[in-house]
């Protein structure tokens, strides 16, 4: 497939979904599929449903208009590995022990699809995992892509350190030579091939083959994108023109002296990293929305695939992120922080038979939740022994046990955070400045609340649900 191929069936990938029923449909067969798209560092608004108009993502829109739309979604952790063990089993980070980056996810601590455990379904997980391991089949899929290198020195003993992904092999297979000196292929390397080569088109096109090959049969299908994670360029660098991006709103609000201080040394490192001026975050952002576009034309295309093999309407279709990106904000870059921009993502739901058009909820929601949710989908009661709760009662229009979001940070600057329904926002550090924003009224996070004097009371309050929650889990 060549970039003209591959960009055609992008595109053909919305214009295939164009014509499909927005009302509902029949009931799904007795097991239906799951189809889990998720991206590394992206933003919840990077499409037009979350209030970006600018950025070309035709098929994520197209997505969104025939989904459950949930507009806050926060990540149980906003940073790759804690938060791709919850995303993948709906435990906490604390739970399963992926506390930080490069922690292995315990072989026995079960997925999604260990836990409905149901021999029918065909299972694949394709690209970025980063729970250890990374190239090696693993937690009862039978089918594994493999796509990154870099992460060789953390495989458990036993594991093969010089073998390579299978992403290695293709690009291998198309002439080119490694470009590091442990032969193995960098991201920077891999992310400036012809975009039909890059590591997006790869997914597709396996993705693709997958949902060819197991079109008669139940199946459990995760596509993991790197994009738009670092090293924030691609072949789509010229897509969106820097004078045409807009700057985060927050993107001049200063870290006053009451911020934590690990955030404010954070942005003196991104200054010497990423530049300071308006041109330089333009440029960057021009580059990071392009990666975002990379990711929405094989999300078309993936899409596509499944409209022209019959499955739409017995699939469920899940995108979300790991976590987001600071971007500007603040002037920061990047994750690890407990403002919005980094620990909210996008999380799009398509559930054919419960209706096809776009469903905003508007409450605060947890990725914790989303496990017993795909459960409950798929017909199994297993969620219920989960820490989280299944959020189908929003898709009705009716209430949740917990309507207050936790997050949580671990590392040299413990942080616990608590977003609730009234648009309060709490960060508890043990030994920084806390935070304390009123979302309603400041959603850019500008202004720290925490020692105004004025909100004693609701500090309390939610002081005393992270305690609750503390003590719960």
């Amino acid at each position: 497939m060549n970039r003209r191929q591959f960009l055609g069936a992008g595109a053909a990938g919305s214009l295939s979904l164009a014509g499909l029923s927005r009302s509902a449909s029949s009931a799904p067969r007795d097991k239906p599929n799951l189809l889990f798209l998720w991206t590394d560092e992206q933003r919840a608004d990077t499409m037009a449903v979350y209030g970006n108009r600018k950025i070309k993502t035709p098929n994520l829109n197209k997505l969104a208009s025939e989904s459950y739309v949930f507009e806050k979604t926060y990540v149980t952790q906003p940073v790759c590995t804690p938060s791709r063990s919850s995303v993948m089993t709906g435990l906490w980070p604390h739970t399963s022990g992926c506390v930080k980056n490069n922690i292995p996810l315990p072989l026995d601590t079960p997925c999604l699809n260990e836990v409905l455990a149901d021999p029918d379904y065909r299972t694949a997980y394709m690209g970025k995992w980063h729970l250890g391991d990374e190239i090696f089949a693993q937690h009862g899929f039978e089918e594994w892509v493999s796509m990154e290198d870099g992460y060789a020195k953390y495989y458990r003993e036993g594991r093969d350190r010089n073998a390579r992904s299978d992403y290695h092999h293709f690009l291998i297979e198309h002439g080119y030579e490694p470009d590091t000196k442990d032969g193995k292929f960098s991201r920077g390397f891999a992310a400036r091939r012809p975009i039909e080569q890059c590591k997006p088109a790869f997914l597709g096109n396996n993705a693709g083959d997958f949902l060819r090959r197991h079109r008669g049969e139940p199946f459990i299908l995760y596509v993991n994108f790197l994009e738009p994670h670092m090293p924030f360029y691609g072949p789509l660098d010229d897509l969106h023109a820097p004078d045409y991006v807009d700057l985060p709103a927050n993107f001049d609000d200063p870290l006053e002296e009451n911020e934590p201080e690990a955030y404010r040394k954070k942005l003196a490192g991104y200054r010497e990293k990423y530049g300071e001026t308006e041109e330089d975050f333009r440029n960057l952002i021009a580059r990071y929305w392009g990666l975002c576009s990379q990711v929405d034309m094989s999300v078309g295309q993936i899409l596509g695939a499944l409209e022209d093999l019959g499955l739409t309407e017995n699939t469920i279709v899940v995108y979300t992120s790991d976590h987001g990106d600071m971007m500007g904000s603040h002037r920061l870059v990047t994750k690890g922080v407990m403002y919005e921009e980094a620990s909210r993502v996008p999380w799009l739901m398509r559930i054919p038979w419960l209706g096809r058009k776009e469903t905003v909820i508007r409450q605060p929601v947890s990725h914790i939740d989303l496990v017993p949710t795909l459960l409950e989908l798929m017909g199994s009661d297993a969620g219920e022994a989960l820490p989280g709760q299944s959020l189908l009662p929003l898709t009705r229009g009716e209430t949740v046990a917990e309507d207050h979001v936790f997050i949580q940070w671990h590392g040299n600057t413990p942080v616990r955070t608590v977003v609730s329904p009234d648009g309060w926002k709490l960060c508890l550090f043990r030994e920084d400045h806390c935070q304390l924003f009123n979302l309603s009224e400041d959603p850019g996070e500008t202004t720290n609340l925490f020692d105004s004097g004025k909100h004693d009371d609701v500090i309390a309050r939610l002081t005393k649900r992270i305690k609750d929650w503390q003590e719960s889990i």
